[in-house]
């Protein structure tokens, strides 16, 4: 038995994952999966052969990295469908000892950028590795300058193999991902995560949750989440279109989460919050009796301490969603969690592009603030 076959057989002994070679051995990627570049000594991977994390729905897709089924279509709200098709939250996990990574990649739009946020977060890659220990560390991003880009995403790395992780574009769709190495290294597939079938947590929400304006993937509070507490995420943020439709609690309510996170009062005025929370909750909780569900108000406006339209727009809405919360709990909902909006970004107003989304500073925020309702729901 070789030492790297050894180290598998512990590793399925304990089972604990001790090192990325305990998974590399046995799911390598066989060299005749890639495709050989002519011009350089590179073979190219599709990273669905990885196994692409943050797909709620793996069959009946219309196209192989959108985030609804295709049977959603026409059954979801049309704008809804539309926004189904970014690869928000999408990500990859693998190993190698690759000395450089490359990736090569196909976008659904030619627009690139938006006027408040960058190239990077809209249609860019994000590259972060797992260090020595369990940490998860940044460590490239990859800048779209067409619709098709090619780079390398990161050169002169130290001899060895790690675990990786690339994050997919927020703004924009990608028919085809590839990553490149060397001829002469190997590619496989990450291990499971500790705890074998660990469900994902599943963030349902508007374009904040998609991830507006994230400097790049990686950045959103929803990946920051996943990294911190090791869980596998399910982003279904929709740009301007979380509204909690009856249709939409029918989708969701066809996935097994760890927990629900529900975080729709930035796209809901408080008639909408008054008329569709409740049924929203009520028809997860008939599905998944024992899930816990996360109802999180609305971030702050910046401009709220001196707007009164902005202060009245955060209070009505919440007072709604408390009403809706305390209403759910006199039913006896139970596994129910409710999280302030006044904790989700900072009173400095140095935390948002434009008083609503965030920025990068306003996502670690709201990470802070999400990650202990998260923990008490999900380690009670």
């Amino acid at each position: 038995m070789t030492l790297r076959n050894l180290a598998w057989s512990l590793c399925l002994i304990v089972a604990l994952s001790v090192l990325p070679s305990a998974a590399s051995a046995i799911d390598k990627l066989a060299p005749e999966k890639g495709t050989a570049d002519p011009a350089q000594p590179i073979l190219w991977y599709d990273i669905r052969l990885l196994g692409v994390e943050g797909q709620g729905w793996t069959a009946d897709l219309k196209a192989p990295f959108d985030r609804l089924p295709a049977k959603a279509e026409g059954k979801a709200p049309a704008a809804v469908w539309g926004l189904s098709h970014h690869s928000a939250g999408l990500a990859v996990r693998f190993v190698t000892d690759a000395r450089v990574i490359h990736a090569r990649w196909t976008l659904t739009k030619s627009e690139l950028a938006m006027p408040h946020m960058p190239a990077t977060g809209v249609s860019g890659l994000d590259l972060y590795v797992k260090d020595s220990g369990t940490t998860w560390r940044w460590l490239s991003v990859g800048q779209p300058r067409a619709q098709t880009n090619s780079v390398a995403l990161v050169s002169g790395l130290p001899v060895g193999e790690r675990e990786y992780m690339l994050y997919l574009p927020l703004y924009n769709g990608v028919t085809s991902v590839e990553l490149g190495i060397d001829k002469t290294s190997f590619l496989a597939v990450a291990d499971q995560r500790l705890e074998k079938h660990r469900k994902p947590i599943l963030f349902y929400g508007t374009s904040i949750t998609q991830g507006g304006c994230a400097s790049r993937p990686g950045m959103v509070h929803t990946a920051i989440l996943g990294r911190r507490l090791n869980y596998p995420v399910i982003n279904l943020g929709f740009s301007g279109n979380g509204k909690m439709e009856a249709e939409m609690a029918d989708l969701l309510a066809e996935l097994d989460p760890a927990v629900y996170v529900l975080d729709c009062l930035p796209n809901m005025d408080a008639k909408m919050v008054a008329e569709r929370v409740v049924p929203f909750v009520k028809k997860l909780r008939a599905a998944h009796p024992e899930t816990p569900i996360l109802l999180v108000e609305d971030r702050t406006y910046s401009n709220a301490f001196l707007i009164s339209s902005s202060l009245t727009r955060n209070q009505t809405s919440r007072v709604e969603l408390e009403k809706a919360y305390k209403s759910l709990l006199a039913d006896g909902t139970k596994h129910l969690g409710y999280l302030l909006g006044e904790k989700l970004l900072g009173t400095d107003g140095e935390d948002t592009v434009d008083g609503s989304h965030p920025t990068d500073l306003g996502f670690l925020r709201q990470a802070d603030a999400m990650q202990p309702a998260l923990q008490h729901l999900l380690n009670p």
